[in-house]
This record gives structure tokens, sequence and C-alpha cells, in this order.
């Protein structure tokens, strides 16, 4: 070790622990470069020859198999930055920079802290001290040099899996309904029930024109849908499973069963945060497509036609629903309403009722819509739509309006701080990209081994120091959202405004639906033994509501109570259908809005339990014929002659025309030879 080195090692280094980090970019690496990993577990000898003793050499070895293009998933390399950061390394040990990391940020960001804390860096080539200039600027192209490697060799390996792939040779994951053949050319699945699986679900889809539907259909059916299970022990075997509504809508967008081969229909993109997101592309973006490269199942054309008819079904269902402008039908909360029981974003229904009013259906399908299962919950929504209404209109009052507007200001205030913040990033990237420049012009502009990278670097600090001012302007000008006096006044005069327009007849559906988007987020809605609204305003503040659960189409068309005491009062004097023809030319209707009839009023009698005028008649005393006949002892025809006389209190009962008679012991006495058995029948002589 030279002597220079070991002037950079300090007694305050020797105090502090030696950190040898020991990486490998994949597990075949691990396995079969085994020299790579044994040199890497030598530099422990290195940092015993600088004074360091056994137990104060500490290992990390945790990330052996992990590539070094990110620090997320790499817990070594986490932990190594930790205890730098606490101060707890004296010396961190690589056989190279591209063991530590193959990414600029993570290595820059390493070198900051080891600068901070005094730690130096040792590699194959010697030691370094992160404080120095000279040390830091070789540190950095060094980790220049290695991320630019990671990109060549990716760049290679891309464009030769890219030029495969342009003549159609590339061998992909086949869609579940094809398999490969000894040359590696796409067939259709020689298995009969995938075959017949496959064909069943474009079937169902030409016969229904909905994946949903064909979902419903094979859980109708309990038919399972054949997959391929991607990775494990079981890789590559088939598995049946319940067919869902992600994979029935997979394989209706699927080119592959059209017969074309296709390539780069998707692509990862690393979010801010490190994760990597899968997001799918637009045809026209797509790298390969080559129709006929194989037996299909269906034709291009029915492929296109399906692909049209997706992309109409799909403005009717999920984030496109919300995103989609005010239409003009009744619903008020259309695209804002949320079940309360799984979070779905609930669609609407309208049923026509007699009159021709639509009633708006709030319907939450939850899992329904993936498996096929019994819709979450569905709400009538006329009465939360008044509510909702209603309480729009109480919102908008002056004092309502003045807090908003103070809260306005506070959070303007607050944002300064946040603003001060991210100006900080921007002022780092502008750093970067001076030490970029810096770097640049120090370089002999003849060695252009070193003067293109360290000019490409130049180049990307500047492109990220672009992108950092006009995110910065940006969130400043979404920040500072300043209101004058001027608008202050406007928006306090819409006190007044607002409640006029808002139940103006005149103004159209959609109108209002804007007016509430622009102060209501959302509304949750939960049914149980009331019905729970939950509104969210823009801006965090939330309200709740409580509203009896709607009515059942029963109750819709019962009819009123109050027309049903009359028919009750009625009752007392007249027959169902004299009943029915009053309450006619009263001009009273029934609960579903039509006039009344015979069957309506026995409808209402029998729902309702009240009694008719013969039950009636009977508990107050009268007699039908065959009792009083029984009491008298005549026959019924001479009965009924006497009741055409008026020698006995008789009256209809009902719309049959059955009569009913006042008891026997109170009528008048009648002529006696009209009675049957002449005049000296004794039985007419003691009734009478």
């Amino acid at each position: 070790m030279s002597t220079a080195a070991h002037q950079k090692v300090t007694a305050n280094h020797l105090r502090r622990n030696a950190f040898l980090y020991v990486r490998q970019s994949t597990v075949r690496q691990v396995l079969e470069n085994t020299e790579s990993t044994q040199r890497q577990y030598a530099l422990r000898q290195r940092a015993v020859g600088l004074g360091w003793s056994h137990d104060r050499i500490v290992v990390i070895d945790s990330d052996l198999g992990l590539s070094g293009a990110s620090a997320v998933d790499r817990e070594g390399f986490q932990k190594l930055v930790a205890e730098v950061g606490l101060g707890r390394a004296g010396i961190v040990l690589g056989l190279e920079v591209s063991r530590l990391a193959r990414n600029s940020t993570d290595w820059h960001r390493l070198l900051e802290i080891c600068a901070l804390t005094d730690t130096l860096i040792l590699d194959e080539d010697g030691i370094y001290d992160p404080s120095h200039f000279n040390d830091r600027l070789l540190l950095g192209l060094k980790g220049t040099m290695s991320e630019a490697e990671l990109y060549v060799l990716k760049g290679r390996l891309r464009g030769g899996i890219l030029s495969k792939a342009r003549r159609g040779e590339l061998r992909c994951r086949l869609p579940v309904g094809f398999i490969h053949d000894a040359l590696g050319r796409a067939m259709i699945d020689p298995d009969k029930q995938v075959q017949e699986s496959v064909h069943l679900l474009f079937q169902t889809f030409a016969r229904t024109g909905s994946a949903s539907a064909t979902v419903k259909y094979f859980r109708k059916q309990h038919l399972l849908f054949p997959t391929r299970i991607a990775s494990g022990p079981r890789k590559g075997q088939l598995s049946w499973l319940p067919l869902s509504l992600s994979r029935a809508a997979r394989a209706l967008h699927n080119p592959w069963y059209a017969g074309a081969y296709v390539y780069g229909r998707s692509r990862w993109r690393k979010q801010p945060d490190g994760h990597v997101r899968h997001e799918y592309l637009p045809k026209e973006e797509w790298h390969t497509i080559i129709r006929d490269a194989h037996p299909g199942y269906i034709s291009w054309e029915e492929h296109e036609r399906i692909e049209k008819l997706m992309k109409e079904s799909a403005k009717a269902l999920g984030w496109e629903r919300r995103q989609c402008p005010p239409r003009e039908g009744s619903a008020l909360l259309q695209g804002r309403a949320v079940c309360g029981v799984c979070g779905s974003r609930m669609h609407i229904h309208y049923n026509n009722r007699h009159d021709g009013q639509l009633l708006p259906t709030y319907v939450c399908a939850g899992r329904g819509r993936a498996l096929g299962d019994p819709v979450c919950q569905s709400i009538l929504g006329n009465e939360i739509d008044a509510a909702v209404g209603k309480l729009l209109v109480e919102a908008v009052t002056p004092m309502a309006l003045d807090m908003a507007l103070a809260v306005q200001q506070e959070i303007t205030s607050r944002l300064d701080v946040a603003d001060r913040l991210r100006y900080r990033q921007v002022e780092r990237a502008q750093y970067e990209a001076d030490q970029a420049q810096h770097r640049y012009m120090q370089v002999d502009a003849a060695n252009r081994l070193v003067a293109d990278t360290l000019e490409a670097d130049w180049n990307a600090k500047l492109r990220n120091l672009g992108a950092a001012q006009e995110e910065y302007q940006r969130r400043r000008a979404a920040d500072r959202l300043i209101v004058d006096e001027t608008e202050r006044q406007r928006i306090l005069s819409l006190t007044t405004d607002f409640p006029t327009v808002w139940h103006d007849p005149n103004t159209p559906q959609q109108e209002r639906k804007r007016m509430l988007g622009l102060l209501i987020e959302d509304v949750t809605l939960t049914k149980q033994r009331q019905i729970t609204v939950a509104v969210r305003y823009r801006g965090g503040a939330t309200t709740m509501l409580t509203l009896p659960r709607p009515l059942t189409a029963q109750q819709l068309r019962a009819t009123h109570d109050d027309v049903r005491k009359q028919i009750d009062a009625l009752l007392d004097e007249y027959t169902d259908a004299q009943v029915a023809n009053t309450l006619n030319e009263l001009g009273l209707r029934t609960g579903a809005g039509d006039a009344f009839a015979t069957t309506s009023i026995q409808w209402v009698r029998r729902s309702h339990k009240i009694k008719s005028l013969k039950e009636r008649l009977l508990d107050a005393g009268w007699l039908t014929g065959k009792q009083v006949a029984i009491r008298l002892g005549i026959q019924r025809s001479t009965l009924g002659r006497w009741r055409m006389k008026n020698h006995i209190k008789a009256r209809i009962c009902n719309d049959s025309g059955e009569w009913l008679y006042w008891p026997p012991d109170e009528i008048s006495t009648p002529d006696v030879s009209d009675a049957a058995g002449g005049k000296d029948n004794p039985i007419v002589r003691g009734a009478v």
C-alpha cells in the first residue's frame, strides 16, 4: 500500500468500522462467476493492511443477486448509506464503483454523505477521500462511466431483441390457447378443451356484445377458463379458474388471437418514487405488427370490430366515467357517487314511470363486474339528489364563502414554505449542471474518450435543470391562486345568484352538474336501515346526511293515506263500484296514477284489511235472504215479493246485486194473502 494511501487513513478513521460491500448483479453470476465474489471478499485483507482489525470489518453481502441500477430494492446498500450517515463508517470498500452503484444519483448521494462524515472509499485502484476535490472528481467520473457501461450493455441487448422481433422471430410468452412448436413458431393449443373455451369466449362476446355479459354467462354456466402459470415451480402448467372481467378483457383485446405477431404493446416506466409502472401503448406506438403470422381463433376484421365495441363500452365504466362531461340525464351525482361498501364508483340506471318521468338509481356492481356476482347496492336517487342540491344551496352562504376565502389566503401563506423547498431542488439541479460544465471545461478537448462522456453528462444535467425549472414554475403557478378584492366581491355575490340559478326550471341539468362539480369532490352512499350520504367538498371538508330508505316499488304505487281514509268512510254507505265512481268524480287517482276501478277498491280493501259494505251491514245486524226465509218459514220468492212491496226493509250490499234484510222481528205486517200457504197458514200468522 502506498504512503499516500496510508496518509489518508487517520486514527479517526480507524476508530470506526470498515464496511465491505459485496454484490453480484444476478443469481446466475453468484453461482457461476465465483472468482469475482472471491475477489470482493479478499478486500478484507486490504482493510487489515490499512490498520483495521478483523472484528472491526463489517461485510454487507445481502444484495448478492441484485442489480445495481437502483437502490430502492437493495436493503444492503441502504444499510450501508445509513451507517455512513450515522458516522459509524471509517472506510467503505468495494471492488469497483459498479459494485456499489450503477446509478449516478445513488453514487453521488453516497459521495456527498461520505464527504460530510469524513468517510474514505477504497476500490481496487486505491483509496479516495470524497471531501477532496480531485478524489471526488475522479470518483464522479468513475460513477458516470459505470452508468454509461450499463446503458451500453442494455442498448446492445435491446437492439438484438428488437431486430429479432422485427422479423417476427423473437419468442414471446403466448396467450392461453397457443403453444410453441418444435421450431419456436406459434400454433393453436392441441388441447380441445382449451380451444373450445377460447372459441366460446369470442362466440359469447359476439352474441352479447359485452365483456361483462360474457363473464356472467361463464359464471351462470359454471364454466372455467384456462390460464398458464407464469412463474414458480408449476411454471407453464395449465390451470383452470373462474373467468374474471380483467382476463376476459385482456383476451378480447389481444391481437394474437387474430393470428397477428405483435411486440411492444406495453412498456415499464419508472416513477419518481422509484417504483415501476406497467402501461399499455396505443396501437400506433407498437413496435411490430405482422398480420397472418400464425393460425388464429378470429379474423383481423373481427378483432377490429371487438376493439371498437370495447372502446365504446369503456366510456360507461371505470375512470373514464368520472372524467366524461356532464350529460343531460336527471341524475345529479353523475360520476361522483361512490359506494360506501366497496369504494367503487357507482353508475346510473334510469326507470320509466307512467307519467314519463325518469327516476335515477345509483347502482354499484362491486365484484359483480369482475366475477359476475350480484350488485353491491342499489339506491333510488331522486331523494338523494334533492338533499344534496339543498345542501349545496345552503352551503353557498356569505359566511361559508368568506371562511373559504380566509382558508385560501392561509393556504397561500403556508405554500411559501413548500415553495422554498421546491426551489432548493432547482438550485441543486443548477449546481449539478455547473459541476458538469466545470468538469467538461477542464478536460482536454482532444481526448474525445473522456470529453464525449463529460459532454453527455453535462447535457443530461442541463435537461434535468430545465425539467426542474419547468416543474417548479408549474407548481408555483398552481399554488399562487391570488384572490383580489374584485374577485372576492364577485364570489360573495354568488350567495344571491346561486340559489336563483339553481332553482330556475330553465337551468339545464347539465349546468347544475357543472356547478355541483365546482364545490363537491364526491358523495359516498351507504344503504342500511337508513341512507347515509357523506359529501366531500373540494378541499377535504365533509358533511354527513341521513335519509330514510327509499320506498319500494309497491310502496310507491300504494294509495295515499288520505284517499284510503276516504274509501273507508264511503264504504259505510256504498259498494266498491260506487266508491270508485265517487273518487273519480272527485279527481282522485291511485298510487300508480290511474283512475279508480272496482278492482282497485278491492285491492285497497284486501291489502289494508278494510271491511266491505256487506261485512259492515252484517256486523250491524242485517241478515241475508236465506237467514230471513228460515226465520219466517217462507220461500225466497215470497221474500222477494215482500221486498218489492216494501213490506220488509232491504238494501243491496255489493256490486253483484245481493240483498240484505233488516231482522224480521221489526218488519211491518204484510198482506197475509201473499204469504205462501194462504191466510190460514199458522206459521205466517204467528210470525206476523
